[in-house]
């Protein structure tokens, strides 16, 4: 059965714009409304924070304290009501490195352990030019979704850019030690695989959630996904240990010409998602502007299904100004399928009339400096 967690309270200490906020929240599907710079999306980025990583903003913590507090942070989540509520906290302690964090106010090693009760999902409009921008955004956007699925994404990740800033140091060396280049490329050829393995399985998974919901007459166009990267595409015809091989391989004879370059050119920190409109058949870099946003969020609600279906936990879905540039055909459509989700979703939009049709199934809440009050 289908587990979907919902935060019931939320509690913001000296974070951006809010020095304090106690907010009931009694409804899974809640907008924020108010004007620009009132602090509607501070409130997705503190929620955002109960995954592993940056937040929404990728902002560095300093960043989230409030000018003129304490230094530090806190956000804290109440999952559920009574006897079956879990507390989740997070934050950063004025003059620590790293952010803390607890769950019903005990300490535990990070943000990672908080996947156990709550899955978080995000689209923001930062995110709109990811079909065009550079792969690094595509890639970052991919383990993103990896890491929806599988908590120990980060770590592998993590794993392999020291790996790689290790290997490129000892390769700046007039003459570097042999028999340490080749210790750090069979450490960097295990973890390159095992990122690239993990984006397989979930790409996979995926393409085959989205096949078995494609409809020509949704308002949100199926996607195609498919990984464009040289340790991806072995890893399709060869085991995992014959492509470790391999890589480790082109590491030894790609030494004089990756020092050269003062970088590792080759491995799947080089590698791509390639997105297609389904039904156009085309790329997704080719489609409009207003194809492009609506691919992109049928990409994230399929993922988010994806998540709900492996993990047997429907997803936190934050989704930043998601209604200012949808027709209001297309707004009730993606009000629909969000419904059909079971997930709790925020929202945030400047002008409340987007929100009209949720009127009478969501709460509807109006920012202002630093407060928030039920409209």
């Amino acid at each position: 059965m289908q587990h979907a967690p919902q935060v019931c309270q939320l509690t913001l200490t000296d974070y951006r714009s809010f020095p304090t906020l106690d907010l009931p929240v009694a409804s899974r599907m809640v907008a924020l409304c108010g004007p620009n710079g009132a602090g509607k999306t501070n409130i997705l980025e503190a929620l955002s924070l109960l995954s592993p990583g940056r937040g929404l903003r990728r902002a560095a913590l300093g960043e989230c304290a409030r000018i003129g507090g304490s230094g530090g942070f806190a956000v804290s989540v109440m999952l559920g009501a009574g006897e079956g509520s879990t507390q989740l906290g997070t934050g950063l302690i004025r003059g620590e490195i790293g952010r803390k964090a607890r769950i019903n106010r005990e300490p535990v090693g990070s943000a990672s352990a908080f996947a156990d009760y709550i899955r978080v999902l995000w689209l923001t409009p930062a995110m709109d030019g990811l079909f065009n921008g550079p792969p690094g955004e595509r890639r970052r956007f991919l383990d993103r979704l990896v890491l929806a699925l599988d908590s120990r994404h980060g770590a592998r990740v993590t794993a392999l850019e020291r790996a790689l800033s290790g290997r490129n140091r000892l390769l700046e060396a007039p003459y570097p030690d042999q028999a340490w280049l080749d210790a750090c490329e069979r450490e960097l050829s295990e973890v390159a695989v095992a990122v690239a393995a993990a984006r397989c399985e979930a790409v996979a998974k995926l393409n085959t959630l989205i096949a078995s919901h494609r409809d020509l007459a949704s308002a949100f166009p199926w996607a195609e996904v498919n990984l464009q990267g040289e340790l991806e595409e072995a890893l399709g015809s060869l085991p995992a240990l014959e492509v470790e091989d391999n890589y480790f391989h082109i590491l030894r004879q790609s030494r004089s010409r990756d020092a050269a370059a003062g970088r590792t050119l080759r491995g799947p920190h080089a590698s791509d998602l390639a997105v297609s409109h389904g039904p156009k058949q085309v790329e997704a870099a080719r489609a409009s502007t207003g194809e492009q946003k609506a691919l992109l969020t049928g990409l994230v609600i399929a993922h988010a299904r994806l998540v709900a279906e492996t993990s047997g936990m429907a997803p936190l879905l934050l989704l930043d100004e998601i209604a200012a540039h949808f027709d209001p055909l297309r707004r009730r459509a993606l009000f629909d399928e969000l419904a059909d989700l079971g997930a709790q979703v925020w929202m945030t939009g400047a002008d409340p009339a987007h929100f009209a049709d949720l009127m009478d199934h969501a709460i509807v809440l109006q920012v202002e400096a630093g407060t928030v009050r039920q409209r």
